[in-house]
């Protein structure tokens, strides 16, 4: 075998060599970062600030942190801890040996596993300065820190940082803020058995959270006691007397301040669903909601029920902008105060006639136009295994009628019809793409009998006006580490779903509907720049809905109670929930003035009469219709205006060979 030549070798071994110093300087570097925020660690320890649209600062990730020294946490709970988490935290130098060894090999025979054998230092480590993903990498990372973090504070010290600023459960760090939320006193009050159960949520603060798991929270105290029995803390007399305590907690306090409450708690959700119950100190998470649109939100929704003068009824509001997915509002309910169950992103229920859209969006797409005719609507028979069968809320019955009229009376016997010729599998992979899963394929689809949050719906009306594309919603945009460096980045993320035609055809008949069907209330209100939207609701009036858009703005507002019942008497969408959106969309015009709606390339344009939606005669109120190449213009001419006499000759010239026509194909049949 032939021997590489000398050059080759030195130009290998040049650039193994070159290769070895970019890594040192990156790993020198990456220390001294490290060491100097382990070195300010002396003087306290900062916080994860959320920051709004503009890039200001909006709220920390702890409103509620209570720093307190070690003196004031009791010997019990430090005791506890220190048992069940970490029993040789005073021997060792921030990285356990044995109780590493211990992870290694079980990491070996359970292959894909990221065991840690985590100190209390190396807890600390990660909380501070890095994320909670189990990778290789980051368990090193952790344990260079931890041995950092050891090396230049007392044990002490880094006991009391861990003890202020450990996770503990729905959204509380510290052990003085949890003793204070759980049990109304400082934890320099609290007794053994109170001690232990706080202890023992530091393993699993979601799963064992007291105000939902209290009986999981005690078991894991019993472990904590037998631990401390174990490690000499605590006599055998200790525990059985723990054991025998009662205890009691307080239900959860909420927001202190409930401004904004909804968003803050979902955006504090989401970094924990990314990053774990860890608390990092000066990390940046840019948000993308803005403040004053919030505060407005809140407003409109706090006047809008107040009108009802029922305190258990609940609204929620969701604001989008439609090109990018990102969240600029949300209200989960009328006082985060009260609850903070976030009906906005949380609350499944029904539809109604609020999805009739993604119906007639998929008609569209399939070879209808606004103006193609669904007939046979008074001899719609009952469909499904319960012997179900539309209505239309006002009983009246038309036997034929155009998309476009069918979407703005809101019509139920012709949504049923279309869904029957046009098919459930269209719709239900149209709904898919725009992010409403597990629609039920059953002849009600069309009238909204699935499940959806308002978060989902309104996300969904998303692709009308942005021009047929399904946006992923966006809250955090990206979070920076201390270092400013990236440690998530969330870009716009869209797929085409329909055709840009298909997507103005649908704004063009939405804004029907405000303009001069069943949400005709919005212009009414005072809202007078292009808008489109639908009404929905549902069965012996237990939802109401408004979801509607501007060209820069989707808003959708939900109305009803935490428990389905009906609302009240008549209670439509147009009462209940189009004023809480019509006000919203005024004030939102302030800050974000819309545009018009313009119609694509590839559209042909149809003047036709707005009440036949045929050819128009004199005396005829007219539109402008947007028809896709293949669809097929009305050619008759209006038969509802009477029109010149030499239109109701060519009218009645027309009728006849119409009729002649149909006479003609009867008898082929």
């Amino acid at each position: 075998m032939t021997k590489p030549s000398r050059p080759l070798r030195d130009r290998a071994a040049a650039l193994f060599f070159a290769v070895l110093v970019v890594v040192a300087a990156f790993g020198v570097t990456w220390l001294l970062r490290q060491g100097y925020a382990v070195h300010r660690l002396t003087r306290g320890v900062g916080d994860t600030w959320f920051l709004a649209a503009d890039g200001r600062r909006w709220f920390r990730m702890d409103e509620h942190r209570r720093d307190v020294p070690l003196s004031e946490i009791p010997e019990h709970l430090r005791h506890a801890f220190i048992a069940i988490e970490d029993h040789r935290f005073y021997a060792h130098p921030g990285v356990d040996p044995i109780a590493l060894g211990r992870a290694v090999v079980r990491n070996l025979r359970e292959p894909g596993t990221v065991e840690g054998g985590s100190t209390l230092t190396q807890q600390l480590a990660r909380t501070l300065f890095l994320s909670n993903k189990k990778t290789y990498g980051r368990k090193a990372r952790e344990a260079v820190l931890a041995l950092m973090i050891d090396g230049q504070l007392t044990k002490d010290q880094v006991l009391e940082l861990y003890l202020n600023r450990i996770y503990l459960s729905a959204g509380v760090y510290g052990v003085e803020t949890m003793s204070r939320h759980l049990f109304g006193r400082p934890a320099k009050q609290l007794n053994l058995a109170e001690c232990a159960l706080i202890a023992g949520l530091a393993r699993a603060p979601s799963t064992l959270s007291p105000w939902s798991n209290l009986e999981g929270a005690r078991a894991r105290s019993r472990v904590v006691l037998s631990r401390m029995r174990d490690e000499g803390f605590i006599t055998e007399s200790d525990e059985r007397e723990a054991l025998r305590t009662s205890i009691r907690i307080r239900p959860y306090p909420g927001a202190s301040d409930s401004r904004a409450g909804y968003p803050k708690e979902f955006l504090r959700q989401l970094f924990r669903e990314q990053f774990g119950g860890d608390h990092p100190p000066d990390w940046q998470v840019r948000t993308t909601f803005v403040p004053a649109l919030q505060e407005a939100a809140e407003q409109v929704v706090r006047t809008g029920l107040a009108r009802f003068n029922d305190p258990e009824l609940q609204a929620a509001l969701v604001a989008i902008d439609p090109r990018t997915g990102n969240l600029l509002a949300l209200v989960g309910g009328r006082d985060f105060g009260q609850s903070q169950f976030n009906r906005a992103s949380r609350s499944r229920r029904q539809p109604g006639s609020a999805f009739k859209p993604l119906l007639f969006a998929a008609a569209l797409e399939h070879g209808y136009s606004p103006v193609s005719l669904i007939d046979g609507l008074t001899t719609i028979q009952p469909q499904g295994p319960d012997e179900w069968a539309p209505r239309n809320a006002d009983g009246v019955t038309p036997d034929v009628l155009t998309l476009r009229a069918a979407l703005l009376e809101s019509n139920n016997r012709a949504a049923t019809a279309l869904q029957q010729r046009v098919g459930s599998r269209p719709v239900l992979r149209l709904a898919s793409h725009v992010g409403l899963h597990d629609m039920p394929d059953v002849p009600s689809l069309s009238l909204g009998t699935g499940l959806v949050t308002p978060l989902e719906l309104t996300m969904a009306f998303a692709t009308f006006p942005n021009g047929g594309l399904a946006v992923t919603p966006r809250a955090i945009i990206r979070v920076l580490d201390a270092d400013g460096g990236v440690a998530l980045d969330n870009p716009v993320r869209s797929e085409r779903v329909v055709s840009v035609q298909t997507a103005y055809q649908m704004v063009s008949m939405l804004g029907d509907v405000i303009d001069r069907g069943t949400g005709a209330v919005v212009r009414r209100g005072g809202v007078t720049f292009p808008v489109g939207g639908k009404t929905g609701t549902t069965n012996d009036f237990k939802d109401a809905w408004f979801v509607g858009f501007s060209s820069n703005l989707v808003v959708g507002v939900w109305v009803g109670f935490d428990q389905p019942k009906p609302i009240g008497r008549e209670a439509y969408g147009s009462r209940y929930a189009a004023p809480i959106w019509t006000e919203f969309m005024k004030r939102a015009a302030r800050t974000r003035p819309p545009e018009a709606f313009d119609a694509p390339a590839g559209l042909k344009e149809a003047t036709l009469c707005r009440i036949s939606y045929q050819r128009p005669v004199e005396g005829c109120p007219t539109y402008t219709e947007y028809l896709k190449p293949d669809d097929k213009a009305p050619g008759g001419l209006c038969t509802i205006h009477r029109g010149s006499i030499k239109q109701q000759v060519r009218r009645a010239i027309e009728g006849l060979f119409s009729d002649l026509g149909k006479r003609i194909r009867g008898v082929f049949r």
